[in-house]
């Protein structure tokens, strides 16, 4: 891969909120790599970081919140830009579609203030007649037709008012955006034709996505890679197909035991809860909820290597099983199941 082809490279980042005790590290040492037209998957369980990690590469977090580690964008360093270098990336070269659109548009200005307060505040001496051809060909994009350009936000269905805020980030052309759960709250059509429209803004702009949702069926139809997230780490990273087909870490696959399909006939799901995050325990984060935890899971945390089906992971039992560590019989003896069964109670 040619370096101009990477659009965003972390290593080792790190997001923490301040609390009056321990640190909160919703996202605690995170690396990969996104190339240019590629568009990631980010799934994970409510609550392990995988929208603080969004937020955290746009530098959209809220007050009391600090970063640390690398992160590149292209050749620039974001975590050393000043505060308004960061905002003019962003938008401009930077974007992010939001979960809630009718929380981001204002109910009193027509979609066509919505779209020129947004390229005024980010393209300098733009004319009217720019303004507006700009915007017609992102609502022409997103399917909906000129004639709803004067419109009140109210005046869309749910689905479309999900596609004028795509098209409200795709106006600007960015490099790299950020989708957290694009399609929450709407029905099955809709979402496909949300998918669909992400995968033209890719083709169209040759842009970058990090798609974070919970849904994995998306992630298997609309990306390139997917990255498992558990407590702030990735644990599993890699092309789609091949992380769906062959789960290397054991969260990825009892987060795919769990899903439901036709053939489901009973349901499934992970024993315990994800761990505090401002207290996580010692080891791999997830050996307290894991079948094949070891006794070295509980004490020491696993290296990301990458397997041989080409997926990187941090696991032992991944790493033992496919030959890349060789483990001592004490470190391989299996965690008592009562051992797993306090930490759960913790």
């Amino acid at each position: 891969m040619k370096p101009e082809d990477v659009v965003i490279t972390t290593e080792d980042l790190r997001v923490w909120y301040g609390t009056a005790g321990d640190p909160v590290r919703a996202v605690d040492g995170v690396s990969f790599e996104l190339r240019a037209g590629e568009i990631l998957g980010l799934v994970g369980e409510s609550g392990c970081g995988k929208s603080t990690l969004g937020r955290g590469l746009l530098g959209l977090m809220p007050d009391g919140a600090e970063r640390d580690g690398r992160l590149l964008f292209r050749d620039k360093d974001m975590l050393t830009l000043k505060r308004r270098e960061q905002i003019a990336l962003r938008g401009r070269e930077l974007g992010l579609i939001f979960q809630e659109p009718l929380t981001r548009l204002n109910p009193l200005m027509r979609i066509s203030e919505h779209f020129s307060e947004t390229l005024k505040a980010h393209e300098r001496g733009i004319t009217k007649d720019q303004i507006e051809h700009r915007s017609l060909e992102a609502l022409r994009l997103m399917g909906i037709p000129p004639t709803r350009y004067k419109a009140f936000p109210h005046e869309f269905s749910g689905g479309m008012r999900q596609r004028l805020m795509i098209a409200l980030t795709l106006v600007l052309r960015p490099s790299f955006v950020v989708a957290d759960e694009p399609t929450t709250a709407l029905d099955v059509l809709v979402e496909a034709q949300i998918i669909r429209m992400l995968h033209d803004l890719r083709d169209t702009y040759e842009t970058s996505l990090l798609l974070i949702t919970h849904n994995l069926g998306i992630i298997a139809e609309a990306c390139d890679r997917v990255a498992v997230m558990y407590a702030g780490r990735i644990v599993e990273i890699g092309d789609a197909k091949t992380v769906f087909r062959d789960p290397q870490h054991p969260y990825t696959r009892e987060l795919l035991r769990s899903t439901i399909s036709l053939r489901t006939t009973g349901l499934n799901y992970i024993e315990g809860a994800p761990p505090d995050l401002s207290d996580p325990p010692p080891g791999c984060r997830f050996h307290p909820r894991c079948p094949d935890a070891m006794e070295v899971c509980a004490v020491r945390v696993p290296e990301p290597r990458q397997q041989p089906n080409g997926s990187r992971t941090e696991c032992w039992a991944a790493d033992q099983a496919n030959g890349l560590v060789t483990l001592t019989e004490d470190e391989r003896i299996p965690l008592a199941k009562e051992v797993i069964a306090v930490a759960d109670e913790a």
